[in-house]
């Protein structure tokens, strides 16, 4: 029997540490990297190709879902489990949209990770029950009115800018990160403030925080 492989990514070590300690309890269950940002999750991803990638959304240099968007592009049968502290539909439903099969609360990771992982294995989805019933709710018009921004204006290359122009890089940082022109950067932040109505990188920062894109 082949051994179940797992990258666990999450910039805080604490909670790498706990859920290297579950992990290490399974029989043939083994962790092939880990990773404490999203940009180094993917290429962790796209070298190790794991069976499950289990992902914070808040991580820096690059968000979860944006990860999670690209370990499927880069490693197909890798399947993803968002591990967060955020209850929120609509991060929930985004987390659906870019093919994430499993979505479990920090506070639910004792009694629900194992078994979240077990069910990607096998091919199912598993969602915390709080979760499940916020996305029911959501998509039967009973759930509270989002917080967040509607998703409709930035793509996922302007969201990666966002996000690392929130964290306080310079342009020319950026550039280096994305491996692209900081002319180009330069256009895509006009792009980015246009397509948001917005006038300043504050006013960005807060988008990203807002959206769950850097933490506060």
């Amino acid at each position: 029997m082949c051994a179940v492989s797992l990258l666990i990514a999450d910039d805080h070590e604490v909670v790498r540490r706990g859920i290297r300690a579950l992990i290490q309890e399974q029989p043939g269950w083994r962790i092939a990297a880990e990773a404490n940002d999203g940009r180094d999750a993917v290429n962790k991803a796209n070298e190790f190709q794991p069976d499950v990638a289990i992902l914070d959304i808040t991580m820096p240099s690059l968000n979860g879902l944006d990860a999670a968007k690209q370990i499927a592009e880069l490693s197909p049968r890798t399947k993803v489990l968002i591990l967060t502290i955020h209850e929120s539909d609509q991060l929930s439903r985004k987390a659906l949209d870019v093919g994430v099969r499993g979505y479990i609360l920090k506070s639910d990771a004792a009694f629900d990770l194992i078994t979240a992982v077990s069910s990607l294995l096998s091919n199912k989805t598993f969602f915390t029950p709080k979760v499940a019933q916020m996305v029911l709710n959501a998509y039967l018009g009973k759930g509270p009115r989002a917080s967040e921004d509607a998703p409709l204006q930035i793509t996922a290359r302007e969201r990666e800018i966002v996000q690392l122009l929130a964290e306080g890089k310079s342009s020319k940082e950026v550039a280096s990160v994305l491996d692209i022109n900081p002319k180009t950067v330069e256009t895509h932040r006009s792009n980015i403030l246009r397509k948001l109505h917005f006038h300043s990188v504050t006013e960005l920062v807060r988008y990203a925080v807002r959206n769950h894109i850097v933490e506060a």
